[in-house]
C-alpha cells in the first residue's frame, strides 16, 4: 500500500477517523541526541506546543524563533479494545522530515514538509490501553531536499536556515493529526476522470483495494439521488444530463465505493467529485471546452501567530476576499497546501495550479533579485543533483496521488523558478515531467514558473510546459520607479515570445510590487499605494496587447512572513491584502479589473 495515497480521513460504518489536534509536548533538541538518549520513549523536559501549527511565533527570543536543526512532539491517545483491522495515524504534513514512533518503537520515516505521513501502528499501538506517539523532526534545508537551502553554523554551534527562496521557513506539525481505524481489507484508493458526450458524462474510475472482494461504485447526485451505478474495480458510470462542475460554479456528485457484497459492506467510502474536462488547444484554457482567463493570485498558508498552520477561519476569510475580487483561480505558491483548501476550491468552483516544494533551485538567498539578473549559480551540476531529483519526483508522485480527483485541480506546476539554461537543468526536468506524465489519470497540463534569467532566447525548459507561466518584475527588480523603461523592456521580451510562434498559452504567475499600506505618496514613489497602482495599470496595458496572454496571478494575495534583510521589511509587502487579510487600495483596482472579465466560456 502506498501510505502517501491514504485517502481523507472519513467516519462510517467502517471506519473511525478522530483528531487528536490540540496541545502537544514539545522539545528542541539542538544537539541531535534526542534519539540515542531515548525520547521517543517520553520526552525529558517538554513544553506544551499547539497542534496543527508552526512553533516559531509562539516564542519571545529570536532563539527560538529562529530555531533550526532537531525538535520532538509526542502526545497520548487511546486506542478502544474494539478497534478490529489496522490503526494508522495520519498527519496532513511535518515539515521538514520526521521519524515517527510508538510506545517506543519507530514506525515510518518520510521527507517533505507538505505531504501526508502515515504511521501504520496496527503491529504496535496497545488496543484497550494509552499509547504514546513521538515524533522527531527536523527543518534543516539542503540542496538535496525541496525547497532548496542551506544551514549556516554560528561560532557557537547554533544552526541558522538559509532558504534559496523568499518566504520563512515556517516548521513543526503545521496540519492536522488523525487517527484512524479502518478495515483489514480496504479501499485504498480511487481515480476519476471524466468525457463528455454530448449533455452525457462518462465517469471512468479505478479502486485500488486490499484483497480481493468486490466492489461496487455509485454516483449520487447533490440530492443525494443514485444516477449512476457500477460493478468491479475499474469501470464507467454514464450520467445522463450530467451537472458540470464549472469555474465559479461548481456541482458537485458524491461518489459511493463499497467493498464486499454483504448487507454491511466490508468498507465503504464517500467523496465529493465534480465532472469536468480541462484541455490546452492552442493558445487558450479550455474547461469543459470552454475558455477560461485565470485571474487570482500566488497564495501563500501564512498568518500571524499560526505561521503556516492550517486554520478553516482564515481559509474561510481568503476564500471570502477572493470571491470580493472576481477572482477564479490561485496556486500553490510554492507547495502543496492543506487538503482543505482544495475542499474548499472544490465547493467554491475556484481554479487551482497545484504546485510541488520545487523551489530555492538556485544557489542564492537572494534569488528574488538575482532572478532577474543574470545570475547562473552551476546548480544543476553538483553531485547533490540524484538525491534532489529523487526527492523532487517522489513529492511529485505524493502531490498527484493526494490531489489527483479534485476538480479545483486543473494543472500541475512542477517547479518555481529554477535555473533553466542548461543542458543539466533541462535534463533534470525533462526526467520530471516525464514522470509525472505517466502519474495523473486525468492527464492534466503540466507547466513550471519561469524567472527572467529563463528569457526566450535562453530557456531550455519551457518546451516541457503545455502552458507557460512566467514570473516578470518589470517596474520593480527591474527599472524600478521607471515604469516607461520597464514597459518598454517588458514589450521587448513579450515580442520575442510572440515571435517564436509557440501557439501555447502563457500565465503571468507572479508581477508585483511591495507596498506599505500607510504609504501614499503624490508624485508615486516605490513601497507606495499610488505606485503600486500604477505599476498594475502598465502591467495589464502589457497582457492585454498579447493574446496568448490567457491569465494574471498577481503576487501576492496577502503579505507574507520571510527570513530577514535589507530588503524585506518584516516580511514580503507585495500583498493585494495585509497579512491580516485588509484591502490596500490596489485591491479596488483587481475588483474592477476582473469583475469587468468574463467569468469563463468566453473569449477576453
Amino acid at each position: 500500500m502506498l501510505n502517501h495515497s491514504l485517502l481523507y480521513p472519513v467516519n462510517n460504518r467502517c471506519r473511525t477517523a478522530r483528531t487528536l489536534d490540540g496541545l502537544w509536548k514539545f522539545q528542541f533538541d539542538p544537539t541531535g541526541c534526542g534519539a540515542a538518549q531515548g525520547w521517543q520513549k517520553g520526552l525529558p523536559d517538554p513544553i506544551s506546543m499547539p497542534v496543527p501549527a508552526s512553533f516559531s511565533d509562539f516564542f519571545t527570543t529570536r532563539a527560538e524563533r529562529d530555531y533550526c536543526g532537531d525538535f520532538w512532539y509526542e502526545t497520548e491517545f487511546f486506542v478502544p479494545a474494539d478497534w478490529q483491522g489496522r490503526v494508522l495515524l495520519r498527519f496532513g504534513s511535518i515539515t521538514h522530515r520526521a521519524v515517527v514512533y510508538c510506545n517506543g518503537v519507530e514506525i515510518t520515516r518520510h521527507e517533505g514538509g507538505f505531504l501526508p505521513v502515515v504511521a501504520d501502528l496496527t503491529g504496535a499501538a496497545v488496543r484497550g490501553g494509552v499509547n504514546r506517539v513521538s515524533v522527531q523532526a527536523n527543518n534543516e534545508l539542503s540542496e538535496s531536499s525541496l525547497p532548496c537551502g542551506a544551514v549556516k553554523t554560528l561560532p557557537n554551534g547554533t544552526k541558522l536556515a538559509k532558504p534559496y527562496f523568499d518566504f520563512y521557513n515556517y516548521s513543526g506539525i503545521q496540519r492536522s493529526v488523525w487517527l484512524v481505524n479502518c478495515p483489514a481489507q480496504a479501499i485504498e484508493d480511487y481515480s476519476v476522470d471524466y468525457t463528455l458526450e454530448g449533455a452525457d458524462a462518462l465517469v471512468h474510475y479505478t479502486v485500488r483495494r486490499g484483497g480481493d472482494l468486490p466492489v461496487r461504485v455509485r454516483l449520487l447526485d447533490a440530492e443525494g439521488r443514485e444516477v449512476a451505478a457500477a460493478e468491479g474495480a475499474e469501470g464507467t458510470l454514464r450520467v445522463a444530463d450530467a451537472r458540470l462542475w464549472q469555474v465559479r460554479n461548481a456541482y458537485l456528485y458524491t461518489l459511493a465505493i463499497t467493498l464486499g457484497d454483504g448487507e454491511i459492506p466490508a468498507d465503504e467510502y464517500t467523496a465529493r467529485v465534480g465532472i469536468r474536462t480541462v484541455e490546452v488547444r492552442g493558445t487558450k484554457i479550455l474547461i469543459n471546452g470552454a475558455p477560461v482567463y485565470l485571474r487570482g493570485f500566488g497564495k501563500h498558508e501564512d498568518f500571524d501567530v499560526l505561521g503556516r498552520g492550517f486554520s478553516w477561519a482564515v481559509a474561510k476569510r481568503d476564500f471570502e476576499c477572493m470571491k470580493w475580487t472576481g477572482a477564479n483561480c490561485f496556486r500553490t505558491s510554492h507547495y502543496p497546501y492543506a487538503e482543505e483548501w482544495y475542499q474548499m476550491a472544490d465547493e467554491e468552483g475556484f481554479l487551482i495550479i497545484d504546485e510541488v516544494p520545487a523551489v530555492g533551485m538556485m544557489r542564492s538567498t537572494h534569488n528574488f533579485a538575482d532572478a532577474g539578473m543574470g545570475k547562473y549559480t552551476y546548480f544543476f551540476e553538483t553531485p547533490t543533483v540524484p538525491a534532489l531529483l529523487a526527492n523532487h519526483i517522489a513529492q511529485v508522485e505524493e502531490m498527484i496521488a493526494r490531489d489527483k480527483n479534485h476538480p479545483s485541480v486543473f494543472a500541475w506546476s512542477l517547479f518555481n523558478e529554477p535555473e533553466t539554461t542548461s543542458e543539466y537543468a533541462q535534463k533534470y526536468f525533462t526526467a520530471v515531467f516525464e514522470a509525472a506524465r505517466a502519474l495523473d489519470p486525468q492527464h492534466r497540463p503540466m507547466t513550471g514558473a519561469l524567472e527572467k534569467n529563463s528569457a526566450p532566447n535562453k530557456c531550455r525548459c519551457y518546451q516541457l510546459c503545455d502552458f507557460i507561466c512566467l514570473n516578470r518584475y518589470y517596474g520593480w527588480y527591474i527599472s524600478g520607479a521607471e515604469l516607461e523603461e520597464a514597459e518598454a523592456k517588458f514589450r521587448a521580451e513579450m515580442d520575442q515570445w510572440a515571435a517564436k510562434n509557440l501557439n501555447v498559452p502563457f500565465v503571468f504567475t507572479e508581477f508585483g510590487t511591495d507596498t506599505l499600506p500607510t504609504e501614499h505618496k503624490l508624485p508615486s514613489v516605490m513601497w507606495s499605494q499610488e505606485y503600486q497602482d500604477e505599476y498594475m495599470a502598465m502591467n495589464f496595458e502589457v497582457f492585454d496587447s498579447y493574446d496568448f496572454v490567457q491569465g494574471e496571478l498577481v503576487w501576492n494575495f496577502a503579505d507574507f512572513q520571510t527570513s530577514e534583510g535589507i530588503m524585506r521589511v518584516n516580511g514580503n509587502k507585495k500583498g493585494i491584502f495585509t497579512r491580516q487579510r485588509q484591502p490596500k487600495d490596489v485591491a479596488f483596482t483587481f475588483k474592477r479589473r476582473w469583475e469587468a472579465l468574463p467569468l469563463a466560456g468566453e473569449e477576453k
